[in-house]
Formats: structure tokens, C-alpha cells, sequence
């Protein structure tokens, strides 16, 4: 960014900070979320999902991937060998049809 776009968006946020319109706003004070899974998305993709997310409708690729987390998590948890193939199993399925949906999402933006 250049220095004089830089001093002038510093002035513009100080400003609004002397004004107080930074005060009183959803999610002050709290961390920002992570995103860092969206760092290679472009950002009409990330701003979709965004809405969506705040919506309450998200793809069903996002709700496969947390599935799929939380598979890898009983996998990490499991003690029995059993335990371990059924969890192993349930990750193959979950990710296979992770892939499915990502892949038909792209194919749905394509142009």
C-alpha cells in the first residue's frame, strides 16, 4: 500500500476513533476469527462464504470438512484398534465426499 493511502486511511481510522464510531460494535473486544483457511480463495469466493456463514447457510462442503474434523479428532482419540479402523473409515467416506462437493462447486463457478 503506499505510504500516502497508508497515512490517510490511519488519519480516516483515528478520526472515526476521536468521533467514537469504532465504539459499541458487534464483536469489540473479542479476537478476530481465523480465516487462514481462506488465504489462497479469492476474495469474491471468501466474501460469499462469508454472508453465507453469517446467514446460517453454508455449502455443504463446510459442513463435510467439519465433519471430517471431528473425525480426525476421534481417530486422534481413539484407543482400540477397533475404534481406530471405524473412525479411519468414516474419514475416507467424509473426504471422499468432501472432494465430490468441492469439485462440483468448481465446476459450478467455472466459467
Amino acid at each position: 500500500m503506499p505510504r500516502s493511502l497508508r497515512q490517510l486511511v490511519e488519519r480516516q481510522i483515528g478520526k472515526a476513533i476521536a468521533e467514537g464510531q469504532l465504539t459499541g460494535l458487534r464483536g469489540e473486544g473479542q479476537p478476530l476469527p481465523d480465516r487462514s483457511g481462506l488465504a489462497f480463495t479469492d476474495m469474491a469466493t471468501q466474501v460469499a462464504v462469508r454472508l453465507m456463514a453469517e446467514a446460517g447457510a453454508l455449502p455443504e462442503e463446510f459442513r463435510i470438512k467439519a465433519l471430517l474434523e471431528e473425525a480426525k479428532q476421534a481417530y486422534a482419540a481413539a484407543e482400540t484398534d477397533e475404534e481406530k479402523r471405524l473412525a479411519m473409515a468414516l474419514i475416507a467416506e467424509l473426504d471422499q465426499r468432501y472432494n465430490t462437493a468441492v469439485e462440483a462447486r468448481r465446476r459450478f463457478m467455472a466459467p
